[in-house]
């Protein structure tokens, strides 16, 4: 996977499953959190595209897709994703080891775009700390430490050593993580529980067709993106750097 497609992972999965419902509709919360998903488990982009090719063409076979319904949701992709990834992964390793070209791909992105990312997080953080009515939370104070964490990575950019943008977000994932446990704390418990009946029921359709250890990452992934959206926070990955 080149470096561009790794950090453009979900608008090439979003824009090719548009593609293959001939419709530009907005994806669901429930298929934002199953393509994180995918993204956490490191799954390839090729593997992604390749896996929805064969479950669209599994659903025109069926009862619903040869009466004309269009297939609505990524979730009825999942089985077919994971199962093109194994057969890759198997192809791969078959080959033998592989030389990267890594050194060769142009980044993604300038040190002026990462600067510019890193300011707009921080300072959202320390709006968001100051915020009246969150500022008193004993949450507020690990916000700050994420704002500091965060002004603390804008020296790697610095540096005149090349940036290795692979490390540069496991270090946003850390913060990430900080941050979700955070305002998951501070939270309205109200608003978590109609996170959690609207997550029930986009997912009531698909349970048959997921795996335990599947929904459970699902699940994981819907409930964070509604958190941040609660708070007004946008995510610190560079997954979402536009």
């Amino acid at each position: 996977m080149t470096a561009l497609n790794y950090f453009n992972y979900f608008t090439e999965v979003e824009e090719y499953f548009w593609r293959k419902r001939g419709a530009h509709l907005l994806v669901s919360p429930l298929d934002w959190a199953i393509v994180e998903t995918w993204q956490k488990s490191q799954i390839p982009i090729e593997a992604v595209l390749r896996g929805i090719d064969r479950a669209f063409e599994s659903y025109a076979r069926s009862r619903r897709g040869a009466g004309g319904r269009p297939l609505k949701s990524l979730a009825y992709c999942v089985d077919a994703v994971l199962a093109t990834a194994g057969e890759m992964q198997e192809s791969i390793a078959g080959a033998g080891p592989r030389t990267s070209s890594r050194d060769s791909e142009r980044q993604p992105f300038s040190r002026d775009e990462l600067r510019a990312f890193l300011n707009d997080r921080r300072e959202k953080l320390l709006a968001l700390a100051e915020k009246q009515g969150f500022s008193p939370n004993p949450a507020a104070q690990p916000v700050r430490s994420v704002a500091q964490g965060i002004a603390r990575m804008e020296g790697l950019l610095d540096s005149p050593a090349n940036l290795d943008l692979e490390d540069f977000e496991r270090r946003l994932t850390i913060l990430e993580e900080k941050l979700f446990a955070a305002l998951h704390s501070a939270a309205d418990e109200e608003a978590l529980l109609r996170m959690r009946r609207e997550m029930d029921r986009a997912l009531a359709p698909y349970r048959r067709k997921m795996s335990a250890e599947q929904l459970t990452l699902v699940e994981r992934q819907y409930i964070r993106k509604g958190v941040f959206e609660v708070f007004g926070m946008p995510r610190l990955s560079l997954y979402y750097l536009k």
